[in-house]
């Protein structure tokens, strides 16, 4: 009996010190995050001095620009600001509207856009998007053929620019990630990539798993925000039915990020909305902490 039980309890001894004196290391890396939808989603409506100082207090390293309000006056004064504060404009976002886009011709506001992009020193991924007028007209077929001289217009002017394109997920026929992913197939360019965002996947949270799937060769971003297939649209992480889902999905098949958060809320401040993200991105890790800490005591009993 002795000579069972002695290397027994010795094993579960181990076991149990390894489990409890190990450090977790998250799978989210929340100081890496970057916010995104905060310009003009702000109730105290901060110039670009104040958003960078609030940026830098609550110690992010980096943001998206989106444009908000169609003023633009002050997009490279922000972006010189960020520079001296060691802030990094990660993405800029760039929405195709067919009143006022077409091949061959950007509305004055994104030609704007990008002329104020090239005179900065910064070369952020942009983050393209199409509304859907674009296709209203059109079968399957001839969307996907105007999409792809539309993206393929609009990548001259990011090469001329320095800067990487990535098609960002909204509502509508180009929201679609399965569309997306046959335009992509169809590019054949690798420089060009994947958003995903989760405030725009409430009707493929069931599919989601063939999705993800299906976009993780071209994915170079998150978004990541609650989900509840019924709404709202924008909800903290970790106040939904199936972001936690989702995540884990994304961490199986091998995306381990860059990750994105958002402000989107126009009636708050959103400092406030931003920190309520981040307290649901701290439960989500330490529920996937726990999920890894199962798995590792369950692997080493079993030994």
């Amino acid at each position: 009996m002795k000579t069972f039980f002695g290397p027994t309890l010795s094993l579960f001894f181990v076991v149990f010190l390894f489990a409890c004196t190990r450090k977790t290391k998250d799978l989210i890396k929340v100081d890496e995050v970057s916010p995104w939808c905060i310009i003009d989603f702000d109730s105290l409506d901060r110039t670009p001095k104040q958003r960078i100082a609030m940026l830098k207090q609550m110690g992010f390293t980096k943001y998206g620009f989106n444009k908000g309000k169609g003023d633009l006056s002050k997009m490279k004064d922000e972006f010189k600001l960020a520079r001296e504060n060691n802030i990094e404009i990660t993405s800029i976002f760039l929405w195709l509207n067919a009143k006022r886009d077409s091949v061959g011709k950007l509305s004055p506001m994104n030609q704007e856009l990008l002329t104020n992009l090239a005179e900065t020193d910064s070369k952020p991924i942009i983050w393209l998007s199409f509304s859907n007028n674009f296709f209203e007209e059109l079968n399957q077929e001839q969307s996907v053929e105007l999409s792809i001289e539309m993206i393929a217009f609009v990548k001259l002017k990011a090469d001329e620019l320095g800067c990487k394109l990535a098609l960002y997920n909204h509502h509508g026929w180009f929201g679609n990630p399965h569309n997306q992913v046959e335009i992509l197939e169809r590019l054949n360019q690798d420089s060009i990539t994947m958003v995903y965002n989760f405030h725009h996947a409430h009707e493929y949270v069931d599919e989601f798993p063939v999705i993800v799937k299906k976009i993780l060769p071209y994915l170079s971003y998150v978004n990541l925000n609650g989900v509840r297939k019924e709404g709202p649209q924008i909800l903290p992480i970790g106040q939904g039915d199936h972001e936690f889902g989702m995540i884990r999905q994304l961490l199986d098949e091998g995306f381990n990020g860059p990750w994105g958060i958002l402000g989107h809320i126009k009636t708050e401040d959103v400092e406030k909305v931003l920190n309520r993200n981040m307290d649901g991105l701290k439960l989500i890790n330490s529920k996937l902490n726990k999920l890894e800490e199962n798995k590792t005591t369950h692997n080493n009993v079993q030994m």
